[in-house]
């Protein structure tokens, strides 16, 4: 058995803790953490540090409702009192200042996810990832919040304190695993 930091147990405890959250309980998500979950995100790595996300903090009943409807993969927003809509600018402007497109933006996006994601667990708060990044849910999404042509959503997150008692699944698979070769 490796011999782990304090800090390191914690940080590994609360990745494998990480699990979807799609019920929630009564009350508002305190604007605190709200920051500390934005803060979370952006702290995330991002090719050639450009940064690319941008996020949309919506925690309007009517708003939350109404994606909901149009979103067939995230109806648990008609019951979260908050959602993140993690959007990115898919466009690089260079210093010439020509335009081209940023073929990373989904990863950056990602990463920015997965990090909101885990500060949501370590807040005892539930989330959950749905994507809205294909042509479909991205409409659906422009439809309800308006946003540049070039910034794309990558994801809607619910998010609340859960309703439930729901627990991270084991997903460590050895099988998945090729050293130097397939």
């Amino acid at each position: 058995m490796m011999n782990l930091s304090e800090s390191a147990k914690a940080v590994l405890e609360n990745i494998a803790s990480r699990k979807s959250v799609r019920s929630y309980a009564d009350g508002k998500v305190p604007q605190e953490m709200v920051e500390v979950l934005l803060r979370a995100a952006m702290a995330a790595p991002s090719a050639k540090n450009r940064q690319p996300w941008e996020f949309v903090v919506v925690d309007d009943r009517a708003t939350l409702d109404i994606l909901a409807g149009k979103l067939r993969y995230a109806k648990m927003l008609a019951q979260a009192p908050l959602a993140i809509i993690v959007c990115a600018e898919t466009m690089i402007e260079h210093s010439d200042g020509s335009f081209s497109e940023n073929p990373f933006w989904e990863h950056d996006a990602s990463a920015a996810t997965e990090n909101l994601l885990l500060a949501a667990e370590a807040l005892g708060l539930g989330a959950v990832w749905t994507a809205a990044s294909d042509p479909e849910r991205s409409a659906a999404v422009k439809s309800v919040i308006s946003m540049p042509e070039s910034v794309m959503p990558l994801c809607v997150i619910p998010i609340g304190f859960p309703a439930g008692d729901e627990h991270p699944k084991d997903k460590w698979n050895p099988a998945k695993v090729h050293h130097g070769k397939w």
